[in-house]
């Protein structure tokens, strides 16, 4: 069976965006920094920039991870890194830290960002312009477009959570097997806990799931929020409804478990209720699930030890979770408004 594709039927600026932070390559956690600074210059317009103008706002999104959780790479040196750590432990000053992050810190990054699965991205969002005696990045028409998107807003929220889901996988080293993201419903925190460690937070459910809908609702594909002072703030659904929980846990199924959370409009939200959804909805679910697993990391080694291991087996896995719902449902549900849907 092909693998599901995040850009199939969508190839907005907003999706391959999401489409490099959520599936490009991860080797260290640099293409967050470099993003979170791309951002920062689409909001001052700027069209060009060198790399020293952009190392103090890079390098500081690296130094404040770093206080956090010290694995931010695969690599067993690197001397950005080690200048970062040393610069936390005042062992270095700033102009000495900026001098090897121009030297050092953007050695992959710039010609890997834009990669997904292998190949560029069709819109690149920068150009790198080596040239001359300074070494810039000319900022591209697709990004500076994307700040007249919807989406803007939720992108560096987007990018953290992402990040902070990286680096706690990296920093754990524990077996795959054995890990499980969990909810925290009256926070909406996503967390880690078992026998072996404590109770870790990574970061907001809504920031964490958000880019794996498109910022959709997933049943409207209305635009929806992250930010949580926005009228347009999104719920988090379970797509099967709590008031199954006791016959789905015994069939196997964690109610409160990723696979089952999806984020949509409030409105939207409040018309459902504990309704079941329709069955077209069902495989929007497992797309959706796919695309977890397929970033990789602690999400989807959760909806694996969640559902199932073969994309066969999670097929199923919903299909009985669904046969037995309906039979405990009085009616299914669709949304009052639904969008063409990108997923």
């Amino acid at each position: 069976m092909p693998a599901l594709n995040f850009q199939d039927n969508d190839a907005s600026l907003e999706s391959q965006w999401r489409a490099i932070i959520l599936f490009g390559k991860n080797s260290a956690t640099y293409k967050f920094a470099f993003a979170k600074s791309l951002l920062e210059l689409v909001s001052l317009e700027k069209t060009a920039v060198s790399l020293q103008d952009i190392a103090p706002s890079y390098v500081q999104s690296i130094l404040q991870h770093l206080k956090q959780n010290d694995k931010q790479g695969n690599s067993n040196s690197s001397a950005f890194l080690e200048a970062c750590r040393k610069f936390n432990e005042d062992k270095i000053d700033n102009d000495h830290l900026l001098d090897i992050t121009i030297k050092h810190g953007f050695n992959n990054v710039i010609d890997a960002f834009h990669t997904v699965n292998g190949s560029f991205v069709n819109d690149v969002f920068y150009l790198k312009d080596y040239n001359g005696s300074q070494k810039n990045i000319v900022i591209t028409d697709s990004l500076l477009s994307l700040k007249d998107s919807l989406q803007f807003t939720n992108f560096n929220q987007e990018v953290d959570a992402r990040w902070n889901l990286v680096e706690t996988a990296w920093n754990l080293e524990i077996n795959p097997n054995l890990l499980e993201v969990r909810l925290d419903e009256e926070l909406n925190l996503l967390f880690f806990e078992n026998r072996i460690m404590k109770r870790k937070n990574i970061s907001s459910a809504r920031d964490s799931l958000n880019g794996y809908q498109k910022g959709k609702c997933f049943y409207s594909f209305q635009d929806i929020s992250i930010k949580s002072d926005d009228d347009n703030l999104c719920a988090i659904d379970h797509f099967f409804p709590h008031v199954h929980k006791i016959q789905l846990n015994d069939n196997g199924a964690n109610v409160n478990g990723l696979w089952n959370l999806v984020l949509t409009d409030q409105k939207v939200n409040n018309h459902k209720k504990a309704k079941i959804p329709d069955i077209k909805y069902l495989e929007r679910l497992y797309k959706r699930n796919e695309f977890y697993i397929a970033s990789k990391h602690p999400l989807g080694e959760t909806i694996v030890n969640q559902t199932g291991k073969t994309a066969d087996e999670r097929r199923r896995f919903l299909q009985k979770q669904y046969d037995l719902s309906v039979n405990l449902a009085i009616q299914k549900w669709k949304p009052n408004i639904e969008l063409e849907p990108l997923f």
